[in-house]
């Protein structure tokens, strides 16, 4: 028998290890999946890989799974982080769902002069994250850091992490120019809001070091596809697609 659901566990994983169900997981395992003792489950943690589990508790508020074998050893991502400006709900979500899924290692709401969000509830983006990791079978999740805002961003900026911005107002030549030959160490990606980075932001971004302005095309791109388009176009320069 195989196992076909992955379940994130904030438990550490290993040969014979018990792991204990919380009322959420166990509703969504036993009675949701239907599954009963005997039954099997991908388990992964961020930390150890992914392991098959065996159910031997199946209850209505929790239950217990112990870890059986590997089955994958844990794959970290490129060290690339995502930043961007929030946007409406629903929207951000598939921003951070896409990040995990493309394999971002943090995951950083910013607040812009022009953003047009409510209050980020990063617990809720975090399960988002955790989700996207289980539906598409990573074994690593990325941190949803607090929101920020832009300029106590840059203050504390550490200048070997390197920054590609995308900037709606660059010559048809900009292109990816800032990537070629680029080192593929620590680096970010930032996504303005819906109306753009405000010029002072723009100017800032320009006359810091670590940032690379970046253009996506002629056409103008929506936040969420930007981050997309963004996070493909520098996995295809640098990342660990081949």
């Amino acid at each position: 028998m195989s196992a076909k659901i992955r379940l994130y566990v904030d438990h550490p994983l290993g040969p014979g290890q018990s792991v204990p169900l919380d009322k959420a997981q166990a509703h969504y395992l036993f009675g949701v999946m239907r599954l009963a003792v005997g039954a099997q489950v991908l388990l992964f943690n961020g930390r150890d890989g992914e392991w098959r589990a065996d159910v031997v508790e199946a209850g209505k508020r929790g239950g217990a799974l112990v870890c059986d074998a590997q089955t994958r050893d844990l794959q970290m991502p490129p060290d690339l982080w995502l930043m961007f400006a929030p946007i409406k709900k629903a929207r951000t979500d598939f921003i951070v769902e896409k990040a995990a899924e493309m394999g971002a290692a943090r995951i950083v709401p910013v607040m812009t002069e022009f953003t047009n969000a409510g209050r980020v509830q990063r617990d809720r983006l975090q399960a988002h994250a955790v989700e996207a990791a289980e539906q598409c079978g990573g074994t690593f999740v990325p941190e949803v850091a607090e929101a920020v805002k832009f300029d106590r961003l840059l203050d504390g900026w550490r200048p070997e992490r390197r920054i590609m911005f995308c900037d709606e107002t660059l010559a048809p030549s900009g292109g990816a120019a800032g990537l070629a030959g680029g080192d593929t160490g620590p680096w970010a990606i930032l996504i303005g809001p819906e109306g753009g980075f405000s010029e002072r932001e723009r100017g800032r971004l320009q006359r810091l070091e670590a940032a690379h302005a970046v253009r996506l095309g002629p056409r103008i791109l929506r936040a969420d596809t930007a981050a997309v388009a963004a996070m493909t176009l520098w996995q295809q320069s640098m990342g660990d697609w081949v």
